[in-house]
């Protein structure tokens, strides 16, 4: 199993999963003409995929994803209240799968299980991708942790954790009080102090890969996302993985 990011931040998310011939795209929140050109960089076109995976319906999750299922006529897998809350073009998806927040499904060679989580949207997930064997988990808009959310993701052999912002940016910051406490609030996003209390609450003794996600430009910067997650690591700073807003980052392999 291997898996690389198109990029990840407010402008834009999307990731892939893949496993034996099966190649999933974990949101699109870019547009049709941006995600093909990145795909590309990653040696792939629409026709390699299996299908898209939505976690939510925020525009930088799903700005794209249904523009490009209906050109390229992939199947498109969402919760009830996603699908509900969608914007104009799901009609037109050829295929669509509305899913179960606390039920795991097939397609192809992966094992998805998604999970829901605290944030505010209608019925957001977010996922664990499985080959049988491995396991990678993703969480990129969390406003808070939960037990459960900690079940699904302890143990697994690769994790792609969000780390939004610092707080103490945030805070410093020119945002409008409204939107600070939205992004600070139990259904907003994690920032790094939380993204670590997360991982130094899971079993991580198998991990393989960590990758920080969904950071902000303006609230946050990668080093101090690193300095978080590796502090509960023990690890080297550069070990922890940054997913770039514009670049994303290149295949990860799992062993």
């Amino acid at each position: 199993m291997r898996f690389a990011s198109l990029g990840s931040g407010s402008r834009g998310n999307a990731l892939l999963v893949e496993a034996g011939a099966t190649r999933l795209l974990l949101d699109c929140g870019f547009g049709p003409r941006e995600t093909l050109f990145k795909l590309g960089r990653l040696g792939l076109s629409p026709d390699d995929l299996s299908g898209i995976l939505i976690t939510h319906e925020h525009s930088d999750h799903i700005a794209g994803a249904f523009k490009l299922a209906t050109r390229h006529r992939l199947a498109v897998w969402m919760t009830h209240g996603t699908f509900a809350a969608a914007p104009q073009g799901r009609s037109a998806i050829p295929r669509v799968e509305l899913i179960d927040s606390h039920q795991a499904f097939q397609v192809g060679d992966l094992e998805i299980h998604p999970f829901p989580v605290p944030h505010d949207a209608r019925e957001p997930v977010q996922f664990v991708f499985s080959d049988g064997q491995l396991r990678l988990g993703v969480v990129t808009d969390l406003g808070s942790s939960t037990p459960h959310v900690e079940r699904m993701l302890t143990g697994c052999d690769a994790l792609v954790l969000e780390c939004n912002h610092d707080e103490g940016m945030l805070q410093r910051g020119d945002y409008p009080p409204h939107l600070k406490r939205r992004i600070a609030g139990r259904f907003g996003h994690l920032d790094n102090a939380a993204s670590a209390a997360l991982l130094a609450a899971l079993d991580t003794r198998k991990l393989q890969h960590l990758i920080a996600a969904h950071l902000s430009q303006q609230n946050n910067t990668p080093d101090l996302a690193r300095t978080a997650l590796a502090g509960v690591l023990g690890c080297a700073e550069m070990w922890v993985g940054v997913a770039e807003q514009d670049e994303g980052f290149d295949w990860r392999a799992l062993l």
